[in-house]
């Protein structure tokens, strides 16, 4: 291990947070603490996210060694691609190198892979030797000792979470007279324009655009290439004339995100937003709408990540339904909102309520592997404490006919080791914003009450 090359050391949350890390470090090499190997060896029980990562790790340092037949590991195992993994990456690989001998690290299994760092920091002088940990607590140890200490980045959706695409994008006063050349039509009741695309207008497919003051328009982007662009005039569902299940937009943000999600061409949606900013309750008015009136989905599916914020309250009786229903307490409190008819009283509103729980499923994470949705209206919730393979996982659940809502807010991730750039839902918006048949919104101003819009700003 002589050379230019960097020497990553990589700790064992690293490799069970993302078990291709083996092979994201290009020309490089990589060192395994005997450690970590342990480490590995205690979580690969189970069913978890945790353990079937702590598994594919073994069985991608098992191909490695049986594709050196054995021989040439004191010289190091060439980091080729494992199959089936397309990383797409350059031709230029590293080599993986495992510690040799125990070390004279006790106690903590940290301190025991500071000490195997420490190690091999000593026996390559003449290289740079990187410490690659989630463990924000051991990187500064690792700094304490004098070892260079970098937190996992490459699964990171965005370097900056402000880049994130928003959705919506404000147009300038002299818009028309920038397009001179508009063409109009009227089709299926609807206004469309077309509109040559300068370059400074960076627009994607489904974004919403808008021009405020007098002369105030809504669209939204449903086409466009290097050339022309194809705009459409948004529905104004903030007048009671044009509300979704009895729910009217109290805002621009909102009026975009119904508009959205009753497009039966916009296959998924993801809305993002600090608390009551209204996610939960437009997904499911315009679900309900959809279900229930124009039978577009067959029902509407609920889940969501059981992450918790404070202490655990153990195991739960009762079925799949049952156990979930304490997570849905967001959706209980928006059914009351929804389900809430003028006439009839008390039995009226339960009558009602029966009648919405009957179309409405909500259903664990834990299930979902293996599982088809066919014409089902699917709702995310707390998606921001999903990992990408984890929405990967649930979005390609979608069979023909299946819509998908991801609601999220980046500032409530709970679980460890997400930041607001690595999380499946940032990931997710990244991914599909050039996507014909998706759409984005990021809502703003909080609709909940005075109490909650001061708490949120003051707190």
């Amino acid at each position: 291990m002589t050379g230019s090359k960097r020497i990553y050391a990589l700790d064992t949350n690293v490799l069970l947070h993302d078990p291709t890390s083996l092979f994201r470090f290009e020309e490089h090499d990589v060192f395994i603490p005997m450690t970590v190997l342990e480490e590995l060896d205690e979580k690969k029980k189970g069913a978890s996210e945790v353990s079937r990562n702590g598994r594919q790790v073994s069985r991608f340092l098992n191909e490695l060694i049986e594709r050196g037949n054995g021989h040439g590991i004191s010289n190091g195992l060439e980091l080729a691609n494992p199959q089936g993994v397309n990383l797409k990456r350059g031709l230029a690989v590293g080599r993986l190198y495992f510690q040799q001998r125990t070390t004279n690290g006790h106690g903590k299994a940290d301190n025991q892979i500071l000490s195997a760092v420490i190690e091999l920091r000593d026996e390559n002088p003449d290289s740079a030797v990187i410490l690659v940990s989630k463990d924000i607590n051991l990187r500064i140890k690792a700094k304490i000792y004098g070892i260079h200490a970098e937190d996992y980045e490459n699964d990171r959706a965005l370097d900056d979470f402000a880049l994130l695409y928003t959705g919506s994008t404000e147009l300038t006063e002299d818009f028309w007279e920038r397009h001179p050349e508009v063409q109009s039509w009227n089709e299926r009741g609807r206004t469309f324009y077309k509109v040559a695309r300068h370059d400074d207008e960076d627009w994607y497919p489904n974004q919403c655009l808008f021009l405020p003051g007098d002369n105030s328009v809504e669209l939204r982007v449903l086409h466009v290439d290097d050339v022309k662009a194809t705009l459409v005039l948004l529905d104004d569902h903030s007048h009671a004339n044009h509300a979704v299940w009895g729910i009217a937009a109290r805002n621009r943000e909102q009026n975009f995100a119904l508009n959205v999600l009753m497009d039966p061409d916009v296959d998924f949606v993801t809305l993002l937003g600090t608390a009551g900013t209204g996610k939960t309750l437009l997904a499911l008015a315009a679900g309900l709408a959809q279900v229930m009136d124009q039978q577009r989905y067959r029902e509407i599916i609920m889940t969501r990540a059981t992450v918790s914020v404070g202490e655990d309250i153990g195991f739960l009786p009762g079925t799949e339904e049952e156990k979930m229903t304490p997570w849905m307490g967001a959706l209980t409190d928006n059914l009351e909102v929804l389900a809430n008819p003028e006439e009839g009283g008390s039995w009226g509103r339960q009558a009602t309520n029966d009648l919405l729980a009957s179309r409405i499923k909500i259903r664990s994470l834990n299930f979902m592997r293996g599982r088809t949705f066919l014409s089902r209206y699917l709702i995310i919730d707390e998606a921001q404490n999903l990992t990408p393979k984890q929405m990967k996982t649930l979005i390609t659940r979608a069979g023909p006919g299946t819509k998908i809502v991801c609601l999220g807010n980046v500032e409530q991730i709970d679980t460890p080791y997400l930041t607001e750039t690595t999380s499946g839902l940032t990931y997710a918006v990244d991914r599909f914003k050039h996507w014909d048949h998706s759409a984005h919104i990021t809502l703003r101003r909080g609709e909940r009450s005075r109490l909650a819009d001061f708490a949120s700003e003051a707190l």
